[in-house]
């Protein structure tokens, strides 16, 4: 996600459009291809799988992890994603891994159009059609596309609106193995995904539903005394599927609601999600909460989970589901 703390609201954005690579000489076609996928409104066709991808930053990570979980990390030639922390074991060492193309990030913590196109991509991920906006200083499809890069946006990310859910995760996933010829990694991911997030619903099916507030510790993203309190976001889709509700999630329209902390004494908190965010002790943070509100269930009982990038859209929506179910609805 972020690498600075107002970045998320970069997400917001929405500029619609997508391009494709029209202005390169052409090569002779690679087996397999040429693919098409579908990205904002329009085809974008493949003659061969990317060698050289660009990740640009946009306040995510889930790009970037998601080209590792397929294992096409050889693929990056200049990563701007990084969160610094992963609940999939050695995936944030592998992102730090990744060249980062020596570029100088803008002050939007962005790749900047000249930067962008000395890389010479033939590839481009963008969290949200911003990433290619002109007037910010970015790199537009038709600047990639002269150079034969073709660009991708998740899709709802496009300019379409609402609210990302575990099938979007899905929806990349499969985008990306079909864009580098590994369709078949994709599909191993997404069934192993959807099989451990399914084992966990059957088993939470009938159980009561605790309301669920979450949180990243340290991050201000507006006025309110907690600011970064989860409202519309695609955790409240692995909440639900873990057998709970977002105590929060009908408190804004965006992701984060900016509440008082009047309104969170008033409301029924039975589990905290404590997201970390370059939080040296997230635990503690919760433990602060517990103090400031000690009539919550939640903090009656120290009921809290400390997650990472997986509460996020990326590939290990299925690690999230697991471990908020553990904490909900405790196997007997």
């Amino acid at each position: 996600m972020q690498v600075k703390r107002t970045a998320m609201a970069l997400v917001l954005l929405t500029i619609a459009g997508c391009g494709t690579s029209t202005g390169a000489a052409q090569q002779p076609t690679a087996p397999g291809y040429p693919v098409t996928i579908s990205n904002c409104g329009k085809d974008v066709t493949f003659q061969r799988p990317p060698t050289r991808t660009v990740v640009m930053n946009g306040g995510s990570v889930a790009e970037v992890s998601t080209l590792v979980a397929l294992g096409l990390g050889d693929r990056v030639v200049a990563n701007s994603q990084s969160y610094g922390a992963s609940d999939e074991p050695g995936r944030a060492e592998a992102i730090a891994k990744l060249p980062t193309g020596g570029i100088k990030l803008n002050d939007q913590m962005d790749i900047p159009r000249e930067a962008m196109l000395g890389q010479r991509p033939d590839f481009v991920l963008a969290t949200y059609s911003g990433g290619f906006d002109g007037s910010r200083g970015f790199a537009t499809r038709e600047d990639l596309s002269a150079i034969g890069a073709n660009t991708y946006v998740p899709a709802k990310m496009c300019g379409t609106g609402g609210t990302q859910t575990v099938e979007d995760s899905y929806a990349m996933l499969r985008d990306l193995g079909k864009v580098y010829g590994v369709s078949d990694r994709a599909e191993r991911l997404v069934e192993d995904s959807k099989q451990r997030i399914s084992q966990v619903e059957a088993r939470v099916k009938d159980k009561p539903k605790p309301k669920v507030m979450l949180i990243i510790p340290g991050m201000d993203m507006g006025a309110g005394d907690f600011s970064s309190v989860g409202a519309k976001g695609i955790w409240n889709d692995l909440i639900a599927r873990a057998g709970g509700v977002n105590a929060f999630a009908d408190s804004a329209p965006q992701l984060f609601a900016n509440l008082s902390k009047e309104q969170l004494a008033a409301a029924q908190i039975d589990a905290v999600i404590v997201v970390n965010y370059q939080n040296p002790d997230p635990n503690a943070s919760a433990t602060k909460l517990y103090e400031q509100f000690p009539q919550w269930a939640a903090a009656k009982a120290k009921r809290h989970v400390v997650l990472s990038d997986s509460i996020y859209f990326g590939p290990n929506n299925a690690t999230a589901v697991e471990r908020i179910a553990a904490l909900l609805h405790p196997a007997q």
